[in-house]
Order: structure tokens, then sequence, then C-alpha cells
């Protein structure tokens, strides 16, 4: 059943309504406006200076987790384990950027050891989370009170937790919000965005041996593929495409799972779905074609783990080409085409561990999860890295570098722990 939250833990409530609706300078949701990745802005620096762009300021108190932002209107959204009248909860955090103050922190649920992972998703005047507990929150963006709140296990049919806690950002598509309890009988639903009520829920049938029956880590895409406007999701099952009309299961493509975690965004270009995973599973691309009976997903090319694998920082299409990290706990810079799975290039990475990839402005910026920033030009035929430097080490820095940096009006966001620090990376005159 669906339950409402008691209260919504607002420690700094503001009278006044927030517009909230996304401009093409806003960051809304996971990964960006279109979930690729790619932020549109120009006018960007070309190369870095010894020691990093300049700091415009930081923001503290952001808690626990490695969520990333969301930004919308001059207002910023994440989530973090914060401490409360003496107990950590999990909460929604909203900041006024013109300010830095915390506007408001809503409740979501409990805390989990290294914090929260989701990505708030903003839509007008209403902000969507998902818990690590599998709480699903919808959020007046205003006030920070709850307006309704569900659980994936509870009251949707959701599979097992796993063993990382529910990760996944929400994806609001006209009045749906669209996520993945995960499971055999919940692998995804479309709830109605007002009021939290199950508009359809999707089945999962056998696609495999590979894989647990769970939710995965991933995010969901939206797209026209194979003639059908579908949700494509990696879940622990494999990769899976669901009609965003009626829920209807379309296909799935079992083989690039592993047992462990399925993490990175798929990239749906055209009629074809690039993903990836870790774990020495390795890379496929996949051709969508309409049947009678729906789609039918047919396998192009698979990639050992050799040649490409992406742990979890994600991979952007740039025209015909694919760039990410590649190998296990590690972010080899690769260029690869896409139709063809060629590699164009695979350089030693420049900093340590996993790394998050962003796109803006002729370049691919790498965060390490050392906290080693990269700045790489993404062109297909050469490798050129333009420029690196290292976050400042600050209290509340705890855990792995893993949150998704961000651009926005030619600032660079970049969150470790507790921390957001903000970079001016606006090219200056000569």
């Amino acid at each position: 059943m669906l339950k409402r939250m008691i209260s919504s833990l607002a420690l700094c409530v503001v009278g006044t309504s927030c517009s909230g609706f996304a401009t093409a300078a806003d960051w809304p949701q996971w990964r960006g406006p279109n979930r690729d990745g790619i932020c549109q802005e120009t006018g960007l620096l070309k190369s870095w200076p010894k020691g990093g762009p300049k700091i415009l300021y930081e923001l503290t108190g952001l808690g626990t987790g490695y969520s990333s932002v969301a930004i919308v209107a001059g207002r910023l959204y994440t989530m973090g384990d914060i401490e409360v009248e003496s107990r950590k909860v999990q909460c929604v955090l909203a900041y006024d950027l013109s300010t830095r103050a915390r506007l408001w922190a809503a409740q979501v649920g409990p805390p989990h050891n290294d914090g929260p992972r989701c990505t708030p998703t903003v839509d007008g005047a209403l902000i969507y989370a998902v818990g690590t507990s599998g709480d699903v929150v919808c959020i007046d963006a205003g006030t920070g009170k709850i307006r309704w709140s569900t659980n994936f296990q509870k009251d949707l049919d959701g599979g097992k937790n796993p063993s990382w806690k529910f990760s996944e950002s929400p994806l609001v598509d006209g009045d749906k919000l669209v996520c993945t309890p995960g499971g055999r009988d919940a692998v995804m639903v479309a709830l109605d965005k007002k009021s939290g009520q199950v508009i359809w829920k999707c089945s999962m049938p056998e696609i495999g041996p590979g894989g647990k029956n769970e939710a995965g880590y991933s995010s969901i895409v939206v797209a026209t593929a194979g003639g059908v406007r579908q949700y494509v999701q990696l879940t622990n099952k494999g990769v899976i495409g669901v009609a965003a009309k009626d829920g209807k299961f379309l296909w799935g493509y079992n083989k690039v799972v592993n047992r462990v975690a399925n993490i990175s965004t798929p990239v749906v270009w055209e009629d074809y779905v690039f993903c990836s995973t870790a774990y020495n599973t390795g890379s496929a691309l996949l051709k969508l074609t309409a049947t009678a009976g729906g789609v039918d997903a047919e396998e192009v090319y698979f990639l050992d783990a050799k040649t490409f694998q992406n742990h979890h920082g994600g991979f952007v299409r740039i025209g015909d080409y694919i760039y990410g990290g590649h190998d296990h706990n590690k972010s080899k810079p690769t260029c690869l085409e896409m139709k063809t799975g060629k590699i164009m290039w695979q350089k030693d990475q420049p900093g340590g561990g996993s790394a998050a990839v962003l796109y803006a402005d002729g370049h691919l910026y790498f965060r390490y999860q050392d906290d080693v920033m990269a700045l790489i030009e993404a062109h297909p035929l050469k490798y050129n890295l333009k420029g690196t430097f290292k976050l400042p080490k600050r209290p509340g820095m705890g855990g792995e570098g893993w949150a998704h940096p961000v651009i926005v009006d030619s600032r660079l966001y970049v969150r470790h722990g507790d921390v957001l620090i903000v970079y001016d990376i606006k090219e200056q005159p000569s």
C-alpha cells in the first residue's frame, strides 16, 4: 500500500514556491537532460592551468554518500546521510546557489553505511529520489515536504535489495515516474508521478542463466528504437527493453551481466544499444529490430574483458564513437567505434581507480576515484590529455571519489562525500 511520510524533516523550510522548471543550461537529473553524460555548453577552458581551475567556493554538510547533483533554476539538489538530533538519517538536500544556504532536508529513509547513490530527478516543482532501502519519494521543491512515498519491496513487489543497496536515479517521462524494483515480479514499474499510484508493472521472463534476480545499480534511459518507444535498463539479469506505453517486456540480453554488480547506464543511438559491465565480463552492441510481436535484440558484436569492460564510471557517445574508461577497478581512457567495436585508442590512466565520465565542449572530463580530474580531447584519431589536477583534501571527504561531475553555467561541480567543490572553467578572453 502507498504510504505517506509522517514528516519531511524540513530543517530550513522556505516559504516561497520554487519555479523549478529546467532550462537548456540546467542539469535536472542523472547524467543530464538526456541521461547521456553530455553537456551542451561551450566557451569552456580548453586546457587547465597547473593546479587546476580556480575554485569559486565550497559547500559542506552534504553528508555521506556518492550521489551526484541536479541543478535547476539556481538550486542544487543531492542526497546524503546527515546527522539530525544526534541520529543519522538519509535525506534529499536542497541548496540555494546564490546564497549557498541549505533550504531544506527531506528524510527519505534509513541511512546506509556509506550513504545514498541516487541523483535526485527534478520535474517542475517536484523532486523524485530513491533511497538505499528502496524508498521512492516525491518532494515539493519549494518546501521540502513529502508529497508521497512508496517502497520497492513493501509496496511494489520488488526483488532483493542488492549487496550495495538500491542505487537508481528514477526517470520522469510525461506523467509517469519510471523505476526498477528488480526481481521477477516487478523488474520495472511506472507510477503516476503526482500520486505514486501504479500505472503498470512489468514482470521479468527468463532471459538467460547469468546474473541474479534482483535490482542492478544502473538507471533507465528512454528512446525510440526498433520502432517502439521504450525504456532501456541494465538489470542484474541483463539489459532489457520495456514498452513505454503499457509496460510490455520487449527484449532481454543476458550475456553482458555478471553475478556481482551491473552498473553502467547503457547508450542508445538510433536502433543500437551499447552496454558494458566489469568483473571480467565485457561489452556488447545490440541492434533492435521491429517484429510482428514487438522488438528483437540481435548481438552485433561482443568485446571481451581484455578489450573493453567498464566498471562503474560510465561512457558517452560523441558522433560515431564511444568514450569511456576500460578495465575493472580502473579507467584507462578509451575510444571505440560504436557500430564496429574497433578500438581507436586506449591509454594508461592519469588517475587512480575507476572514473566517472562527462563530455562538454569537445572534451572529456574523467573524474577518478582518487580525486584526480583529467581533461581529454574527444578526438577519435588521437589521445590528447589537456590537463590534470587533484581535488584538495578536506574534512568529511571519506570513502571513494565516485560522485559524477556536473557542469552548469561554466562551473564544474565535483562532490566527495560531505564536500562539494565548485570550479570556474569558463574560457577567459585572451
